[in-house]
């Protein structure tokens, strides 16, 4: 008996070298797609990595804690700052998807107001970030910034897509927060309501450098 449990294991083993199989182990499973958490990107020429994506919009937003202190890094194009990936890698809301763009982000009477977290919530959250990045510099003329905005599905309060945004060079101190960053967000949003790209591709043009967001997806 023994030996024709050998005869029958090792006819197995054969029969699922030849298919190309390999036997599997009892209750494990085979990979996924992609990782929980993330969404697959269809970025231009579906190019990228997936992005992460946080709770979206809540009713009562809670600080969120923030990479330790001193372990996140500016890049800088242009002398453009730019956040660190490993610490601000972006997360994009499920609430916005391409499906449903005129009744949430392209929608007549805007959308950010009402998903926004408040002041009360982002100022210490802000100030949580600044010691992450090691940021020394006046806090009024830095933006807590959404790096994937809210205009363009954005998560609300996700750590993961908000970082400390230095003032761009030659700003004026003291002169509060006014950066490039922002007109490149809103002409993403205008192609996007227009149909000119997909909402995917402009997430993920400014997680990968939002300083060559625009060209990068020919918008100028």
């Amino acid at each position: 008996m023994r030996s024709c449990r050998r005869v029958a294991s090792s006819v197995l083993l054969i029969c699922l070298t030849l298919a190309g199989c390999s036997p599997t182990a009892p209750g494990s499973s085979a990979p996924s797609g992609s990782a929980s958490g993330t969404a697959e990107p269809s970025g231009a020429g579906g190019a990228g990595r997936a992005i992460a994506v946080g709770e979206g919009p809540q009713k009562a937003y809670t600080v969120q804690q923030q990479p330790a202190a001193g372990s996140c890094h500016y890049r800088y194009e242009h002398g453009e700052p730019l956040e660190d990936p490993k610490c601000t890698p972006g997360a994009i809301s499920p609430a916005v998807t391409q499906s449903n763009l005129k009744s949430t982000i392209c929608r007549k009477g805007g959308y950010t107001s009402g998903v926004r977290p408040s002041t009360s919530v982002t100022g210490r959250e802000k100030k949580l970030n600044a010691a992450s990045y090691g940021f020394t510099g006046r806090m009024g003329d830095a933006e807590y910034d959404h790096l994937i905005s809210l205009q363009l599905g954005g998560d609300p309060n996700d750590y993961r897509n908000l970082w400390v945004e230095p003032a761009d060079p030659g700003h004026k101190k003291g002169s509060g927060v006014n950066n490039a960053k922002d007109p490149v967000e809103t002409k993403l949003h205008t192609a996007v309501c227009k149909g000119q790209v997909t909402l995917a591709a402009a997430q993920q043009a400014i997680v990968t450098d939002w300083t060559t967001a625009l060209s990068g997806l020919g918008l100028g």
